[in-house]
């Protein structure tokens, strides 16, 4: 969730001191119910109600929808007003609206989504990183499993997503393929959501940050065939720790 600012007054956890955390605060809640279903597709959302419901000003319920229709979530209808849209009008790539899936009741049918595309875009993006890393990616991505082995060792889930995103970010970017490396908003928010809803081991698996290790060794030395490979056992041993935690409820990452 985006930083909220200092508060003075709280309705149903919204803050009411204005700016721009005010405004972020309340797309957060509406964009939740919607992605949630609480606001189901069709639903006219009327401004007032959400003015009483939330205990802010027209101008801050409005700046929010204006976002979420920008994101697909709701359509202005003429002489209806503005209502929640269908999931296949959605921004689905859209972080924010991953996060809000992932914090809803079809957590399972988003992780399965990722899972997916994360198998279709990730090896490829080792494989090329491969023949087109500058060094200076390649040093990224070593320095990142380094920190991950630390922070592993150490327990710090969020050190370690951190450096686990950047990871991944990193190769993401050093695909040399631009629409590959615009999803590294995408991938962040999936590992993250792993962290946020405990979907991985108290302690990450050495064999996963091995794993990672196997790519970068792979990308530093131009073998594509074994960056690829190693890119698929991590997303493999991430299903298998998944499965652990879930009981097979998900498919996993």
């Amino acid at each position: 969730m985006p930083p909220v600012g200092p508060t003075s007054a709280r309705i149903e956890g919204v803050t009411e001191t204005g700016g721009a955390g005010l405004h972020a605060d309340v797309l957060d809640r509406i964009g939740a119910l919607v992605a949630g279903g609480e606001f189901a597709p069709g639903t006219v959302l009327r401004a007032d109600e959400l003015v009483d419901r939330f205990g802010v000003s027209r101008t801050v319920v409005r700046e929010a929808v204006r976002v979420l229709e920008s994101m697909g979530l709701v359509q202005s209808r003429r002489r209806v007003g503005t209502t929640v849209a269908p999931l296949e009008r959605w921004n689905v790539h859209d972080p924010r609206v991953i996060r809000w899936r992932l914090d809803g009741p079809d957590r399972d049918d988003q992780l399965r989504s990722l899972s997916e595309l994360r198998q279709g875009v990730e090896p490829v993006a080792a494989m090329l990183a491969a023949t087109r890393a500058t060094p200076e990616q390649c040093g990224a991505l070593v320095g990142a499993v380094m920190d991950m082995a630390v922070h592993g060792r150490s327990g710090d889930l969020e050190a370690y997503l951190e450096a686990d995103v950047r990871f991944h970010r990193t190769l993401l970017a050093a695909s040399g393929n631009e629409m590959i490396a615009a999803l590294d908003g995408v991938v962040a928010e999936v590992l993250a959501g792993r962290t946020r809803h405990h979907l991985m081991p108290a302690r990450p698996e050495p064999a996963a940050i091995r794993l990672h290790g196997d790519v970068a060794d792979a990308v530093r030395s131009g073998d594509a065939v074994a960056a690829e490979a190693a890119m698929r056992a991590i997303l493999s041993e991430a299903a298998a720790a998944m499965r652990e935690v879930t009981g097979d409820r998900a498919s996993p990452l």
